[in-house]
């Protein structure tokens, strides 16, 4: 009895795997390993970032500008008007350079009108000129000359030396070299002069040397009469 058993079972076919049964066996090894992979990506994609991620590098000192000119103009003319329209400088000169540093502007040969506050038009000479940023300010080197235009019953006076300081909106002149002011017939010279226009006061410093013109006398009036 048992030798027939066993030869049935012997006998017996194999089992047929089910039509399933491939894709199962393929997902097993996929869920067992799938957090280890996504940890492995995540891994990754970190090290990416961080090596590509721009660091920050502390910002230094800022860099000094040098005083160099950032442009140059030849042969130029340059116009200021004032908020009502009215012009209020006219600059003129052979080169013209910009300095970023200080905002000055250096000029040769500078050509200057300028209407002042009071009304009066201010003329200005020179070899050079150092102007700051709104044209106020003159420094004038090199046959420096400012003239002072007559207005009304005030006499033109004229300004000359090596060294001229004009300062256009409070009408005043100042130098600490050897100057001359010609006023009408009258010349002041000294070794350095203030003169504010607005105040009505000239200061001559040094050895200061004057000259006036004498008073000329009203002329006396002719009486009218017949000749005998």
């Amino acid at each position: 009895m048992n030798r027939i058993v066993l030869a049935a079972l012997k006998a017996a076919p194999a089992p047929v795997p089910s039509r399933g049964a491939w894709w199962r066996r393929l997902l097993h090894p996929l869920t067992t390993y799938l957090p280890l992979l996504l940890m492995g990506l995540l891994a990754l994609g970190t090290w990416w970032l961080v090596k590509n991620t721009p660091l920050l590098v502390p910002e230094g000192p800022a860099k000094a500008l040098r005083h160099e000119p950032d442009y140059t103009m030849h042969g130029f003319s340059v116009h200021r008007f004032a908020k009502d329209g009215r012009l209020k400088a006219q600059v003129e000169g052979d080169v013209l350079r910009h300095y970023p540093d200080d905002d000055t502007a250096e000029i040769d040969q500078v050509r200057l009108q300028a209407m002042g506050p009071s009304g009066t038009v201010t003329r200005a000479t020179a070899q050079r000129a150092l102007s700051n940023a709104d044209g106020s300010e003159l420094q004038l080197t090199g046959s420096a000359r400012v003239q002072r235009d007559a207005r009304g019953d005030e006499e033109a006076a004229v300004f000359t030396s090596d060294f001229l300081h004009a300062f256009l909106n409070t009408e005043e002149v100042r130098s600490h070299l050897p100057v001359v002011l010609q006023r009408g017939s009258t010349q002041i010279a000294g070794d350095s002069l203030n003169y504010d226009n607005l105040n009505r006061v000239i200061s001559v410093n040094g050895r200061v040397k004057a000259t006036f013109a004498p008073a000329v006398e009203p002329s006396q009036p002719v009486g009218k009469g017949r000749v005998p």
